[in-house]
């Protein structure tokens, strides 16, 4: 059995299209004992991953799931012609209180797979940031009517950072940014992936 196949807790991001599907979708999520959270996100890709996902949205719904298999049929089952995003969380670095609400989820892929001295830097570094609420390092899966172009080479190495402040969500981002160069001056290359904005909580 892969990682992939394995249970574990995760993020999903749904493109949000006002089709039947997503509607679908939204309606079945809300009412699943599966989903712990639920939001509207609007997403910023970065350059370097635009190529890997042209057929993204601009909208989604976001939903922290306890069990990545059951989130796996439910992608399957009401598949779209935009990307569909499964992140499965395989470690936590740290999880802490923070002030305010999380409003911003980061990601972010490293190139090559590390070790785990690698991996204690990389969390020394992120757990002095303190807006930063939970760090977990997972892998990515994705979802598609249409054949992607181009295949996503760094599935395996993704890092997934979950941020709360009262600021404005331009501010948090570039909280963001300034983490991500902090992190790759000491070496530890992170490679930005998306950014997610929390609009509204849906559950």
């Amino acid at each position: 059995m892969s990682k992939l196949e394995l249970c574990c807790t995760g993020y999903v991001c749904a493109p949000y299209l006002h089709t039947h599907e997503s509607v679908d979708l939204k309606e079945s999520w809300i009412r699943s004992k599966n989903i712990e959270d639920l939001f509207f996100v609007t997403s910023t890709f970065s350059t370097e991953s635009k190529p890997y996902f042209p057929e993204s949205s601009n909208h989604y719904l976001l939903a922290k799931f306890k069990n990545n298999v059951k989130i796996s049929k439910d992608l399957s089952e009401f598949n779209q012609d935009q990307i569909s995003f499964q992140f499965n969380i395989s470690d936590e670095l740290f999880q802490r209180d923070i002030v305010g609400d999380t409003n911003f989820i980061s990601i972010y892929y490293m190139e090559y797979g590390e070790d785990g001295e690698y991996i204690q830097d990389l969390a020394d570094l992120l757990v002095k940031k303190s807006k930063i609420e939970k760090a977990s390092l997972g892998n990515l899966k994705t979802y598609c009517m249409i054949p992607q172009k181009f295949t996503f080479p760094h599935f395996e190495n993704i890092i997934i950072l979950e941020v709360g402040s009262e600021k404005s969500y331009q501010s948090v981002k570039k909280y963001c940014d300034q983490t991500r160069r902090d992190v790759n001056r000491r070496g530890l290359t992170m490679t930005s992936l998306m950014s997610l904005s929390i609009l509204d909580k849906l559950k």
